[in-house]
């Protein structure tokens, strides 16, 4: 599948936002998986053919290394850092960024396992997911659809962005930690950008 991408513009940074569409093999017929193949074994000379154990390696191999935006439309509201605490006006670091979103879907950046579920007054219901070193915490949402321990992929759907918790309106906080330490998201946004702009495409999600 070829990207098509939308630009939108963040403080600081220029994001672009992935929407698939079909992509068209070189005799401008409609791409399938199937045509694509066969599209990349013709600019692949001597290409030799993986047996079946492999391909099943090469698969779990891409679904590790794809990365997917935590929404479709990416503009950033509020950014890591110190800022005035919207509740009490006074100085506050905000360990994470808040994300213009209305009823979205809300995707799972990398692959990774469901640490945790739950809900509180701060961050409302909100989903953790765990990668490698790295976990993942989207807040205040409406829903969450998925469940502790299940293993998801980059692009799956991990709840609907909401307004619950500590909230002065709907948007989707994002909070990310590397061996326990808060990071700024916006480093694992560049990463995705990088990718995006190397290989001009998206994962496929099944």
């Amino acid at each position: 599948m070829k990207a098509q991408f939308n630009t939108v513009s963040c403080p600081g940074n220029h994001y672009k936002v992935a929407v698939e569409t079909p992509s068209r093999t070189s005799n401008g017929t409609e791409a399938t998986p199937e045509s694509i193949t066969s599209e990349n074994e013709k600019s692949v000379p001597d290409k030799v053919a993986l047996s079946s154990a492999d391909s099943k390696k090469k698969e779990q191999v891409a679904r590790y290394l794809s990365v997917c935006y935590p929404l479709s439309y990416v503009k950033i509201n509020s950014p890591y850092g110190y800022r005035k605490d919207p509740f009490t006006g006074k100085r506050k670091f905000h360990n994470g960024i808040d994300l213009h979103a209305r009823s979205a879907k809300v995707f799972a950046m990398m692959q990774g396992r469901v640490l945790k579920v739950g809900q509180d007054k701060v961050s409302g219901k909100y989903v953790t997911l765990q990668h490698g070193n790295f976990t993942v915490s989207y807040c205040h949402l409406s829903q969450v659809s998925v469940s502790k321990g299940k293993i998801v992929k980059a692009g799956e759907v991990v709840g609907i962005t909401g307004s619950t918790g500590r909230s002065t309106g709907e948007h989707l906080h994002l909070t990310i930690r590397h061996k326990g330490d808060y990071i700024n998201p916006c480093i694992v946004l560049d990463y995705i950008q990088s990718q995006s702009n190397k290989w001009d495409a998206v994962p496929s999600f099944g």
